[in-house]
């Protein structure tokens, strides 16, 4: 009996255990910072760093009601390209994501800031977001309420695009289909559609991969030295997260 009254009592204390860790409450916030680098940082399809590496990194901070702020950077070329003086990119980001029934919603704003830029239009941006999921698929609409990366009267320019991402069952791999259709107001001759294919793939331990095919319908932005920027391309990138 004293067997038996022992192993019941252990098991009892593990299967206490357990469901005091199953119900483990959900933290308050949860953060987390990456960086990584990329081939060429591309950005709705068109080349911010004149084709050449860029390096990249960021920090985002979450409440279990579905706030969010975040900032991310990026080395880049085009400010200099177009007569400006500055070689980074600053995104400052916030918003708020929430569910209903099958669908998820993301609404936000995003503040695009290039320091020290002289370039003739301010090229810093502002846009606001909505972004819906259903299963593997999401659409987000993204309208400036600011001149547009530099282009004059050019607010109320916006970007539309349709992203799909699916297990592969192969090595850990996802895919990610991507389209979408930049419209940039008063200046329509800089309007465009872009593409692209990715493959993802989660190391584990915060480290990730991604390669990606890159392409646009647009010849109209090219560099200084004739490169063209929405030529199609191979893009891969690495990134380390770390969370806490």
């Amino acid at each position: 009996m004293k067997l038996k009254a022992t192993v019941l009592l252990s098991t009892l204390v593990m299967s206490g255990a357990v469901l005091a860790q199953a119900k483990a409450p959900e933290p308050d916030f949860t953060s987390s910072l990456n960086v990584g680098g990329v081939t060429d940082y591309r950005y709705r399809g068109i080349s911010q760093s004149r084709g050449k590496p860029a390096i990249q990194g960021g920090a985002d901070v979450a409440h279990k009601s579905g706030f969010y702020i975040g900032t991310w950077a990026s080395s880049i070329k085009w400010i200099k390209d177009g007569g400006g003086d500055t070689s980074a990119e600053v995104d400052i980001y916030g918003g708020y994501k929430f569910s209903s029934g099958d669908f998820a919603f993301d609404l936000g704003a995003l503040r695009y800031l290039y320091p020290g830029s002289t370039m003739g239009v301010n090229p810093d941006t502002t846009e606001i977001y909505a972004a819906g999921t259903w299963g593997p698929v999401t659409l987000k609409y993204s309208h400036a309420v600011t001149n547009l990366f530099g282009f004059s009267d050019s607010d109320g320019s916006y970007y539309v695009d349709l992203n799909a991402t699916f297990d592969t069952g192969v090595w850990g791999l996802a895919f990610v289909p991507h389209v979408g259709y930049q419209k940039v107001k008063s200046n329509d001759a800089f309007s465009y559609t872009d593409w692209s294919l990715t493959l993802n793939k989660d190391f584990g331990n915060g480290f990730s991969a991604s390669l990606a095919y890159v392409d646009t319908d647009t010849k109209t932005y090219i560099a200084p030295n004739g490169k063209d920027l929405g030529k199609a391309t191979a893009v891969l990138g690495v990134k380390y997260t770390y969370a806490f």
